[in-house]
């Protein structure tokens, strides 16, 4: 890794380490059954259990991180915003032309995962799942947000879909060597994708898993994956991390909320 790199680094590194601590609270009330299965297995106290599963965490983040870094800059991405300001730039017009976009993106995908989600998903969604399924407090969620927009996006981003582009790179290239805007798409596609999947542990914890299921988490979680990718192609990372953040704040502030209230007056009217 190169000098400049490692302020790159360290920036991004340390905002990935605090969002694992702002995710904390909503992870441990979210697999509160898992986590004392494993106090039992383990014979240890909780915080053990949620210390070693944060270090896990810091480990694989250090690692997607700088890799991530690498690999981005051989194909033309990675954090604009950061490399201006890191090289003592003015990014002042820079930042201002992507807050916007970034925003709307990010506002507009989760509009659009809400309506699919109580029109199309809710209704057929298992017992188990609407009246059971954990909704930690506001805070919580607002908390966790962070890492969404900055963790979610280190991982699936700057280090899956700048692999997955490098890689389809190799056979579906400019005449420059760089991967074609088609191969960059592929890689979009995969990566949200696997970003989908990656939700679905915390589904089969509580109900069987359905092909329902699955393609619920594929297509909520992908329209966002697609949309922050594009960003991320378009503007740079700063960008998808924006729109995910803006996201994950209208999902966890108004959907969760959403979810509650419905759950509340479902269990007002069995009573």
């Amino acid at each position: 890794m190169s000098a400049f790199v490692w302020p790159e680094f360290a920036v991004l590194y340390g905002a990935a380490v605090i969002g694992v601590a702002c995710v904390t609270p909503y992870t441990l009330e979210l697999t509160a059954d898992a986590f004392n299965k494993a106090q039992q297995r383990m014979h240890q106290p909780r915080w053990v259990i949620v210390l070693l599963q944060s270090a896990q965490s810091v480990v694989l983040l250090g690692v997607t991180t700088s890799l991530g870094l690498l690999i981005a800059r051989q194909i033309g991405l990675g954090a604009p915003l950061l490399d201006g300001l890191l090289a003592g730039k003015d990014v002042t017009a820079q930042a201002l032309a992507i807050i916007l976009p970034a925003v709307i993106v990010g506002i507009a995908s989760s509009v659009v995962l809400l309506v699919l989600e109580m029109t199309v998903f809710w209704p057929r969604l298992p017992q188990a799942m609407r009246d059971h399924f954990p909704i930690p407090a506001l805070w919580k969620r607002l908390l966790a947000s962070f890492y969404g927009g900055i963790d979610e996006e280190i991982l699936l981003r700057l280090f899956l879909l700048s692999l997955l582009a490098w890689l389809i790179g190799f056979v579906w290239h400019l005449p420059s060597g760089q991967p074609t805007q088609g191969a960059f798409w592929i890689a979009n596609v995969i990566a949200a994708v696997i970003f989908g999947l990656g939700h679905l542990p915390a589904t089969a914890a509580l109900v069987k898993l359905t092909p329902l299921l699955i393609g619920r988490a594929i297509l909520l979680n992908g329209v966002l994956g697609i949309a922050t990718g594009y960003l991320f192609v378009r503007y740079g990372l700063e960008a998808a991390m924006l729109a995910h953040f803006a996201a994950d704040l209208v999902l966890h502030g108004i959907g969760d909320s959403i979810a509650k209230m419905i759950r509340a007056a479902s269990a007002a009217a069995h009573e």
